[in-house]
């Protein structure tokens, strides 16, 4: 099955983007006084945030890499 390059690149895009925009929030959520409790163990907050951008960025990678074989095969 080929795909079209411009769906290709749209792919490779919206993964690119992905990863580009919740790295930000994955570094603001680390920085928040909220991630860690009094202790210094992560909280529930950090655990969520963490939970929400890394799939989100995973998916992304996949997005991409499947654009990428797109454009390649």
């Amino acid at each position: 099955m080929t795909m079209p390059a411009v769906l290709a690149w749209i792919l490779v895009f919206a993964g690119l983007w992905s990863l580009i925009a919740w790295m930000p929030i994955l570094l603001a959520a680390w920085k928040d006084p909220r991630a860690k409790d009094e202790n210094g163990a992560l909280t529930r907050y950090f655990t969520n945030r963490f939970m929400l951008a890394s799939t989100s960025m995973i998916l992304g990678l996949a997005t991409a890499v499947i654009g990428v074989r797109g454009l390649v095969g």
